[in-house]
């Protein structure tokens, strides 16, 4: 699907420079270059949203075919924290609560008539969104007996330009998540709010380690698998362009260097002193060329030395895959997950345990 739609990008983008480039020549001054390229960026970002959207429609559907046999499928509206960035907060409505969608999934032979456990599933990216790449996942959670909610916070794609630019990384897109988890017990009622746990891969780990952090309470047991975990390390490993995701204006604003206090309030590993121990299990792997093994390690120890107990962790050795290792669909990644799934069943004791 990714190739259909770069395929599609490069066609729209050609016919945006057939359509303005001869409109311009025909005007009596020469064409300037800079308005040529300022106008052919414009139609670009509209197009890189609108087929974010069509990516996202495409999604739905591919939930609906592969999951529709085992689950209930909906797409809720709920609501989290105001903006951060206000571009007129005097503006009729400019502080209303922040509005996204969140999928849900409900295994259709559910036992309803008594209280069940709850999966919050946030997903991964910087921007990204939820997408049917998560099928092997919840056709796993859902045979066990799992309900699952995943929130689309604030800067996931697919929504347009003012959900991609709300984006707040560790900062309120977190509390969107936790309004999620919310939302589920408040509207279904044969939810456990005494099982609830939380489960999460890449920027989906830090979600699920900030929310056990900020709302322990209210979580029974955290899987952080390959967890972005310091930003200020990040930050000096990757490169100018993943740097320039973060100090735009509309995001953060700065960079590490100019305000490293701001990235420290949104790294896991600076905040470890929250975690009052709610059973977390941690993986990573040494291969990772995204989220690189030093992040993780950093967050085990800074959880050591201020001696927290209650997680657990394994650092694998170069299991193919890297990134993504232990979600995929060879032997070895199934029988890295089922030690998830037992791990997790051990305190929400779903149904069908695997």
């Amino acid at each position: 699907m990714n190739h259909i739609i770069h395929f599609f990008r490069l066609l729209i983008a050609v016919a945006v420079m057939i359509c303005v480039i001869p409109t311009m020549a025909q005007e009596k001054t020469p064409p300037n270059l800079n308005d040529i390229k300022s106008q052919l960026e414009k139609q670009n970002e509209y197009l890189h949203h609108k087929l974010d959207q069509i990516s996202r429609q495409v999604d739905d559907l591919m939930f609906f075919h592969s999951l529709g046999d085992i689950s209930e499928i909906d797409l809720a509206s709920i609501t989290g924290p105001p903006l951060k960035h206000q571009p007129n907060p005097t503006a009729q409505g400019a502080n209303n609560p922040w509005r996204f969608r969140a999928y849900v999934f409900i295994p259709k032979n559910l036992n309803k008539s008594k209280k069940q456990p709850l999966v919050v599933l946030p997903h991964g990216g910087v921007h990204s969104n939820f997408s049917s790449g998560f099928t092997n996942i919840l056709r796993e959670l859902l045979t066990q007996g799992y309900t699952i909610v995943a929130p689309e916070y604030r800067g996931s794609t697919g929504y347009g330009r003012g959900t991609y630019e709300a984006i707040d990384y560790g900062g309120l897109e977190i509390e969107d998540t936790y309004a999620a988890r919310n939302y589920m017990l408040e509207r279904y009622n044969f939810l456990d709010p005494k099982r609830v746990g939380i489960v999460g891969w890449s920027h989906g780990g830090l979600h699920a380690l900030m929310n056990i952090f900020e709302h322990g309470n209210d979580y029974t047991v955290a899987y952080a698998g390959v967890p972005v975990s310091d930003l200020i390390a990040r930050m000096g490993y990757k490169t100018q362009r993943y740097r320039d995701l973060y100090s735009v204006d509309y995001h953060i604003g700065k960079s590490a260097y100019e305000d490293v206090e701001e990235y420290k309030k949104r790294s896991p590993s600076w905040n470890t002193e929250k975690y009052d121990g709610t059973p977390l299990l941690i993986h990573t792997n040494t291969n990772d060329a995204d989220v690189n093994v030093l992040e993780v390690e950093r967050l085990i120890q800074a959880l050591e030395a201020n001696g927290k107990k209650g997680f657990e962790y394994e650092i694998f050795k170069d299991i193919p895959g890297g990134h993504s290792f232990d979600r995929m669909d060879f032997g070895q990644a199934r029988e890295i997950r089922l030690k998830i799934w037992k791990f997790l069943a051990k305190y929400l004791k779903p149904d069908s345990p695997m």
